[in-house]
């Protein structure tokens, strides 16, 4: 995979799946702008990793949920690398309460982080990418929980539905422009989120025997997955979403 002269933002992008999409990136030549808005140090250390390695990256503390944190990132790529030609959506939290529970605060908050963040993310990166005139591709971290209930998780499925529909809808709007909108729709990921499932055997292993290929995916298969994204090999990929999930939303367990 070759991004050599490219730039990409990554929302998110100092931890977890965000740090494994920065390193794909970086690896395959793109300069990245590393989100973060909280652990600086990790940012800073990714920053260093990728430096030290010969390639590009800085850490910015935005707040994505606003429209000026994510004008922030647009801008810092521009200022820094010259350009803006990929804007990865990934930055996410969830509260895990269901409909009864769900109070106006935390599902503000969930909707501003996931879907706003997004929504804006792609519009802003989408007058950058018109205005230079040479395309660009948007991807947005979804979940299978795009399309597949959550029970007691209800404002994170919400905004991965309407991630999803977002994607479908500005990738056909903005085709004819030159400019890609894909989800890419993670299953289970060995991240901080599932760490306590991680570490008991027993959910574990029920977790494992849920996914037709009885492993949980590595940070790194996504972080590929993006990387080959925002490739011109995948030209012809628009307004749909790349579940990554090793079969579970074809199974009949539920996470």
């Amino acid at each position: 995979m070759d991004l050599s002269g490219r730039c990409a933002v990554v929302t998110g992008g100092n931890t977890g799946i965000g740090a494994a999409i920065v390193r794909a990136l970086a690896r395959a030549g793109a300069a990245v702008v590393i989100d973060y808005v909280a652990h600086p140090e990790d940012a800073a250390d990714l920053v260093q990793e990728i430096t030290s390695s010969g390639g590009r990256a800085v850490g910015v503390e935005a707040d994505v949920s606003t429209v000026a944190g994510i004008d922030e990132l647009v801008s810092t790529a521009v200022d820094r690398f010259g350009r803006l030609d990929a804007f990865v959506n990934n930055a996410g939290i969830e509260t895990r309460h269901g409909i009864l529970e769900i109070e106006e605060r935390a599902f503000d908050e969930v909707i501003a982080v996931n879907l706003k963040s997004a929504v804006f993310g792609t519009q802003r990166a989408a007058q950058r990418f018109i205005e230079q005139g040479s395309g660009g591709v948007v991807v947005n971290i979804s979940s299978v929980h795009e399309d597949w209930p959550m029970p007691g998780n209800l404002s994170y499925c919400v905004s991965k539905g309407g991630m999803r529909m977002l994607t479908r809808t500005a990738g056909v709007e903005l085709g004819p422009r030159g400019i890609r909108v894909v989800n890419v729709a993670p299953g289970a990921v060995n991240t901080p989120i599932n760490e306590q499932t991680m570490q008991d055997d027993a959910l574990r292993e029920k977790l494992r025997a849920s996914i037709p290929l009885r492993e949980v995916a590595e940070p790194s298969e996504i972080g590929d997955v993006v990387a080959f994204l925002l490739t011109d090999e995948a030209r012809y990929m628009t307004a749909t979403t790349v579940f990554v999930d090793g079969g579970i939303m074809q199974g009949s367990v539920g996470l």
